[in-house]
C-alpha cells in the first residue's frame, strides 16, 4: 500500500523536534495570483470563495461532479479566472485540505501526544480510533477523493496522504516506547502496519458509496470493526513496551 511504503521511509524525519513542533501549522496566506498579480482583497476574496465552492460541491450527494469546471459552475465565472488561482483539480483540493488538516492535532492527534497508562491502553486506544473516524465522518468525501487520486499515482496526493500519515506513526512509536531515531526498525514496521490497518477500517466505515453498493449500511459492524482496530493497537502498544523492558 502506498501509505505504508512511503510513510515508513521518510517517518523518522524530524524526530529530534519536540512533539508540539510537529503539530500541524496554519496555512500560509497567498500574496499572489498564478499570474504573478499581487492579491488585493477582490483577489483573496475570489479565491476564498473559489475555495468555499469546492466545500460545498463535496458536502454535496457523492453522485455529484467535483471537477475544475463543476466549481466554475457553482460560482458562475468562466475557467480563465479559475485558472488565475488553480492550476489543476489537485492543487484546489490540496488548498482545501489545508485547513482541514490543521484540525488534526486538536481532533486526534493530540489524544496521543500523553503517554496511556498499561492500565488504560484499551479505553485510551478505542478513544484516539474513535476520534480518528469521527474526523472522516466530518470530511469523508475530501478524505476518500484524496485517497482515490493519490491510490491512482498522483504523487502529490500521495505526498500529503503521508504527511498526515507521519505524525501519528511518530506518536505510536513513542507509546510503543520505540526510538525516533531508528525509522527501520521493528517498532516503526509495527507502526506502520497499525496506522496502515486505521486508515482502511476508517476508509470501508466511512464508504457510502460502498455500503449502498452493498446494500448493508451496518452501524453495530461498525463498531465491531473499530474495536477490533483499537485492540490491535492497544495488543501492539503493551508488546512493545514490555520488549523494551526486557
Amino acid at each position: 500500500m502506498i501509505l505504508g511504503a512511503k510513510a515508513e521511509a521518510t517517518a523518522g524525519q524530524g524526530a529530534t523536534k519536540p512533539p508540539r513542533a510537529r503539530a500541524a501549522a496554519a496555512p500560509k496566506a497567498l500574496s499572489h495570483n498564478l499570474n504573478g498579480q499581487r492579491l488585493g482583497r477582490k483577489g483573496r476574496d475570489t479565491r476564498d470563495r473559489i475555495l468555499a465552492a469546492t466545500s460545498e460541491l463535496l458536502a454535496a450527494p457523492p453522485d455529484v461532479e467535483i471537477s475544475l469546471s463543476a466549481v466554475a459552475r457553482q460560482m458562475s465565472i468562466g475557467m480563465t479566472s479559475l485558472y488565475n488561482y488553480f492550476n489543476d483539480l489537485t492543487e484546489l483540493l490540496l488548498a482545501v485540505l489545508d485547513p482541514v488538516m490543521a484540525t488534526a492535532e486538536e481532533d486526534y492527534i493530540g489524544l496521543l501526544r500523553t503517554r496511556w497508562d498499561d492500565a488504560e491502553l484499551g479505553d485510551r486506544a478505542l478513544a484516539f480510533v474513535t476520534a480518528y473516524r469521527e474526523f472522516w465522518v466530518k470530511h469523508s468525501r475530501l478524505l476518500h477523493l484524496r485517497n482515490r487520486m493519490a491510490d491512482a499515482q498522483n504523487e502529490r496526493m500521495m505526498m500529503q496522504r503521508v504527511r498526515a500519515a507521519q505524525p501519528v506513526m511518530r506518536l505510536m512509536v513513542e507509546q510503543m516506547d520505540g526510538d525516533l531515531t531508528q525509522p527501520q526498525s521493528p517498532v516503526f514496521s509495527m507502526a506502520t502496519a497499525l496506522m496502515t490497518g486505521l486508515e482502511r477500517i476508517v476508509t470501508v466505515t466511512t464508504d457510502v458509496t460502498l455500503q449502498n453498493t452493498l446494500h448493508a449500511p451496518n452501524p453495530l459492524g461498525r463498531a465491531h470493526l473499530l474495536r477490533a482496530e483499537a485492540r490491535l493497537l492497544e495488543l501492539g502498544i503493551r508488546d512493545y513496551r514490555t520488549l523494551s523492558r526486557a
